[in-house]
């Protein structure tokens, strides 16, 4: 039963992973990250545009979720991002960089990566942190590069106090 959440899609497919970002980060709908505008954001579709690439009417740009956060411009896939930070938060007592190389299949040049520089250590916040939260809700401007408040218990608690 353990293994039961590992099982979910958001972990094993980038289309899933996406999403479940998008839910956590626009519970009401896209929010343009670089003029904070809600009403006139479209989705791009078709063959010429990647999944999730979104358009901004107000300020004629295009954004992802994950515009602002460590996941942008990773060559790591977004569903171990997502798994990777599952496992580190729900870890009581943390995990090292080669448990998580194993589990992730990764090399543990990227394991040790995601575990010490990802995202529950980054000065970037994580899209479902309350910093993210706080900001997207105000339409004041702000820089896309803002300081993370830990969503994460155990070992990033206590290194941050």
């Amino acid at each position: 039963m353990a293994d039961a959440i590992l099982d979910a899609p958001r972990f094993k497919s980038e289309t899933a992973a996406r999403k479940h970002l998008e839910a956590i980060r626009w519970p009401s709908g896209p929010i343009c990250p670089h003029c904070g505008g809600t009403e006139r954001n479209s989705a791009l579709n078709g063959d010429a545009h990647r999944p999730g690439l979104y358009f901004c009417g107000d300020c004629r740009s295009q954004f992802t979720v994950t515009v602002g956060t460590v996941f942008e411009d990773s060559k790591i896939p977004l569903h171990k991002w997502v798994l990777a930070t599952h496992l580190l938060c729900a870890s009581k007592k943390g995990m090292s960089s080669k448990q998580l190389e194993r589990m992730l299949g990764v090399t543990y040049k990227t394991a040790w990566f995601t575990r010490n520089e990802g995202p529950a250590t980054s000065t970037r916040s994580l899209p479902w942190s309350s910093a993210t939260a706080k900001r997207e809700a105000s339409t004041s401007r702000t820089s896309p590069l803002r300081a993370s408040s830990r969503s994460c218990s155990g070992r990033f608690a206590k290194a941050r106090t």
